[in-house]
């Protein structure tokens, strides 16, 4: 880690799990990211996981540098030959100065030091270059599933979401963003999952893993128990996230 802060970690103990089940990205939205910036040589993808954007940007830029402050996250990471992963704070990325064209920041700038993060952006990315924190809100399915993820989500886990998840709750509105804003097309993501691949990735939500830790399995036990008693008989089901980003440009 580049900084001595320490960074608000949810996340490095359910690596394998983070890798194995979170989403990927609609690659219109990475289109439109491209569309946007003033050239395409290099995307820097903060607090970047697994790499599920970073990845997508490496079809449209000629270099992704992908960071993120935990060690077992970019141990995990989609290999990539354009992507080249840095363990380093959002806040303190090691990058040259004026060297970005787009700075990106998927399900992570709620728990960055924003002043510090912004800083950083207005130093690496080259004046005129783009800014885009990315989140999706809870996952949809049909009326079924949604009525037994939304109380879990809402009700059972409600005291133990840190407190930064309420930016994710209000897509990204409430959050300072001192910058050129542009306007950004509605975009989702929408795969069809399997009953494993949905348990598999609620399991990831830093709630749960709070949960457990307080009251051990059984809660989220119970909520596998009737998520798979909703499914039915279809193999898969499409689930979808909305997704909401706010643009700027720097």
């Amino acid at each position: 880690m580049t900084s001595s802060r320490r960074f608000k970690d949810h996340f490095s103990d359910v690596a394998a799990a983070y890798a194995a089940h979170r989403p990927s990205y609609p690659p219109a939205l990475v289109d439109f990211l491209a569309r946007l910036s003033p050239a395409r040589r290099l995307a820097w993808d903060s607090g970047c996981g697994s790499g599920q954007l970073s990845v997508l940007l490496a079809g449209r830029f000629a270099r992704v540098v992908a960071t993120d402050a935990s060690r077992e996250q970019i141990a995990l990471a989609a290999v990539h030959p354009k992507v080249e992963y840095q363990c380093a704070s959002a806040e303190a990325s090691g990058l040259p100065d004026g060297v970005a064209d787009l700075a990106t920041a998927a399900q992570a700038v709620h728990w960055f030091d924003l002043p510090a993060y912004y800083a950083e952006v207005r130093r690496v990315v080259r004046p005129g270059g783009i800014v885009a924190p990315i989140s999706y809100g809870v996952v949809t399915a049909d009326a079924g599933l949604d009525a037994v993820i939304q109380p879990f989500y809402r009700n059972v886990l409600a005291s133990y979401w840190p407190p930064e998840r309420r930016h994710v709750d209000d897509g990204y509105r409430s959050l300072p963003f001192p910058f050129a804003e542009l306007d950004a097309p509605a975009f989702e993501i929408r795969l069809e999952w399997r009953l494993a691949d949905l348990a598999g990735y609620v399991g990831t939500w830093s709630a749960v893993w709070a949960l457990e830790q307080a009251e051990g399995p059984g809660p989220f036990a119970t909520f596998r128990r009737a998520l798979a008693g909703v499914w039915g008989s279809a193999v898969v089901r499409t689930v979808r996230w909305p997704l909401a980003l706010r643009v700027g440009r720097v």
